[in-house]
């Protein structure tokens, strides 16, 4: 499975490839989350592109820029999605173009009913992406900060 944009293509990691992203990962939050997906992937075979890490990738190049995931399919149909690109290509919109690809995937998904995120309350850029895509704040605070949502409805721009 692979998903292409204009400038990018998304793929969902592999076990091997998730262990050498851990491998290759410095830090220890990122490294436990990975670890965390890692095994739920592999503990839901058959739902692994809902837990594993997505591979970000220049199709020009092949270069890895980041990474995306959700964090399961809840029965809710509602799943979280996480994401982060790495520094040296920040303020390019790939964050927002992998983002809207990976929610317009994940929605035409049978008994996806939106998607939802969460971002640290001083992430400016985070909270940026989600409005172009379309995510709506939800006026609750997670864990991490604010949440928004997608819901299936939205045009997407």
């Amino acid at each position: 499975m692979q998903l292409i944009t204009e400038r990018l293509f998304l793929i969902p990691l592999h076990p091997d490839e998730m262990r050498a992203l851990i491998a290759h990962t410095t830090d220890p939050e990122t490294v436990e989350a990975y670890h965390e997906m890692l095994t739920l992937s592999q503990a839901h075979p058959e739902q692994r592109v809902w837990y594993t890490a997505w591979g970000i990738y220049l199709n020009a190049s092949g270069d890895f820029v980041g990474d995306l995931c959700f964090k399961g399919l809840p029965e809710s149909g509602r799943p979280e999605i996480g994401y982060g690109i790495l520094e040296k290509y920040w303020n390019h919109g790939y964050t927002t173009e992998a983002v809207r690809a990976a929610c317009q995937w994940a929605l035409a998904q049978p008994g996806v009913k939106a998607v939802e995120a969460e971002t640290d309350p001083a992430n400016a850029a985070s909270q940026a992406v989600l409005r172009k895509v379309g995510f709506a704040p939800t006026g609750t605070i997670g864990e991490e900060g604010p949440r928004f949502i997608l819901h299936r409805d939205v045009l997407f721009l």
